[in-house]
């Protein structure tokens, strides 16, 4: 899933998309689309839709009325209509189910409010629009560095130029509500050009700037996800996730989406379950659910009285406990009705190949030859490495025999 500009470079290093994914041959863009009837065609006399979807920068896209009635197809370079002046965008789907994508969006399409294409882009058109694109990253630099000497509590994500060159859109995001009069005139005076500033949430920056998630993959929100619904920690509470901010917050700070995909899935099992917060009365004492296994269809319980001690119940024996309590009726224990899960033995894997180990070379070996020519060295001193020896693991310096002068006095002596 790669064009020829994405494509590896000399030696194999990959040259990388200097579009950020919005490549003219629309092979690796963001939210790209499928157009499963490119290969059919229309009935006779039966005229093709009228609009088109065009993408700009970061997989923003918009819906334009071709009213010149230019042969477009996707990938296609276009001057659309802007206010002021004109964008320039590529053409991402034609044809039916354009009509398809304006329904989905909520957008009329037989409303006069529809911007038009005005022609295929030229060559200086593209110069143009290239030329305002390579300016971007450069601005976004300076921008921020004129939002903090204003001390503003603010973020600029991101720089979309018009295709024009004739006006630039700030993206930034805000806890709270910015006053930015200052900051546009600022802007205008440095980068002589018309501004206007767009706040978006910090999904919708997440979306723009793309990433890598915590599973690998692009995220969500940059490729196909296009609706961001919110998210609860509700949804981690059913599918019996830690609830650790760290781990279900994703990039843009906020719960991960994915905790939404399967949570239909964990709702239509639970139905099965009994409450959580049920309760079974046994002579033995009063019980309280401690954990649940979904996929296993096992219940954990444990006396009030000893919260240590579980026992493992499955759900026809949970829901007849509990039948006969609502007659009045206490059950001897849970013993009666726990089972025991054998633990799988855990798998040896044997060395068929007789490899050696691969921590091998995580303790170094001590060298034996160290000692022995220390022990022969008549000029050894048992002075010397005396400091050494008490930070080292090493075997003790042996003691070197130095000859005995003895001294004889003069007992003659008057």
């Amino acid at each position: 899933m790669a064009c020829t500009s994405c494509s590896t470079s000399d030696g194999g290093a990959p040259k990388g998309c200097k579009n950020n994914g919005t490549c003219g041959t629309d092979s690796c863009n963001k939210l790209t689309v499928f157009d499963w009837l490119s290969n059919m065609s229309l009935p006779n006399g039966e005229a093709p839709f009228d609009c088109v979807e065009v993408r700009f920068k970061n997989g923003r896209k918009e819906f334009y009325r071709n009213t010149e009635k230019l042969t477009l197809s996707i990938g296609d370079i276009v001057a659309t209509e802007a206010s002021p002046g004109h964008d320039v965008g590529i053409v991402t789907l034609t044809g039916e189910l354009v009509k398809i994508q304006m329904k989905k969006k909520g957008v009329n399409h037989a409303g006069a409010e529809i911007p038009k294409v005005y022609r295929k882009a030229s060559q200086k058109d593209i110069d143009i629009w290239s030329d305002a694109r390579d300016k971007e990253e450069s601005m976004k630099v300076k921008a921020r560095e004129i939002a903090i000497a204003l001390k503003l509590q603010m973020k600029i994500s991101d720089i979309e130029f018009q295709g024009d060159g004739s006006k630039a859109i700030f993206y930034y995001t805000a806890e709270d509500r910015v006053d930015f009069r200052q900051l546009i005139k600022e802007f205008a005076q440095v980068f002589k050009s018309r501004i206007e500033m767009k706040q978006v949430g910090f999904r919708q920056e997440a979306a723009r700037l793309g990433g890598i998630g915590s599973c690998g993959r692009e995220l969500c929100c940059s490729t196909w996800l296009t609706d961001f619904r919110s998210v609860n920690t509700s949804a981690a509470r059913y599918q019996q996730l830690s609830l650790n901010p760290q781990k279900l917050a994703g990039q843009c700070g906020k719960l991960k989406c994915c905790l939404n995909y399967e949570l239909d899935t964990y709702l239509d099992a639970l139905k099965d379950f009994p409450e959580f917060e049920t309760k079974l009365h046994t002579e033995k004492g009063d019980a309280i659910c401690q954990k649940q296994d979904i996929f296993k269809g096992l219940m954990w319980f444990a006396y009030t009285d000893n919260f240590s001690s579980w026992h493992i119940l499955k759900i026809d024996q949970v829901k007849e406990i509990i039948a006969q309590n609502k007659e009045k009726k206490r059950v001897s224990s849970l013993e009666d009705f726990a089972i025991e899960i054998v633990a799988e033995p855990e798998a040896n894997f044997n060395n068929a190949m007789g490899q050696e180990s691969l921590t091998r070379f995580d303790q170094p070996k001590r060298s034996k030859n160290k000692s022995k020519n220390k022990s022969q060295n008549p000029n050894f001193k048992q002075g010397q490495g005396q400091n050494q020896n008490q930070n080292s693991n090493q075997n003790p310096k042996p003691e070197v025999k130095r000859p005995v002068i003895i001294i004889k006095k003069n007992e003659d002596k008057k």
